[in-house]
């Protein structure tokens, strides 16, 4: 279930969820091919990214809030500039953000990257649901 209020990329279209006393639904037009094939570019560096454990256990720690560096080195066994390496990836790979407040860098997921992992696994829908209609087909034939 999509939460009211953001978007997703599904089948090479842009939709947007609202919710204000109303549920509202935007679906944008398709997307051009270069901004398709900009964003399995993205997704091959976002799977590659979160390939290593170490660096899924950062991003998971995300997931929640935004959080600084040190709070994220915390209970790691991992040194601080071991951290900060990974978050360098994770920025790279467009999967989190990192904004300077005050003397602090804080690191958020950014949505907009995993727009581009939601869009590569998109494009296996429609052959996962052909399959299980098959499969249901011909457990119904028995």
């Amino acid at each position: 279930m999509k939460i009211p209020g953001t978007s997703y990329f599904f089948k090479n279209y842009f939709v947007y969820f609202k919710f204000n006393g109303k549920f509202t639904l935007t679906v944008s037009g398709r997307l051009p091919f270069k901004k398709r094939k900009m964003l399995m570019k993205n997704a091959d560096k976002a799977f590659d990214a979160l390939g290593e454990p170490m660096r899924r256990i950062i991003f998971e720690k995300l997931k929640a809030r935004p959080l600084a560096v040190g709070a994220i080195a915390k209970g790691l066994p991992i040194s601080r500039p071991a951290v900060s390496q990974h978050l360098k990836v994770l920025r790279e790979a467009k999967l989190i953000t990192i904004e300077q407040v005050g003397t602090q860098n804080l690191c958020q997921i950014d949505p907009n990257g995993l727009l581009a992992m939601r869009a590569y696994l998109d494009n296996f829908w429609d052959v996962t649901l052909a399959a299980f209609k098959s499969a249901v087909e011909k457990e119904s034939k028995k």
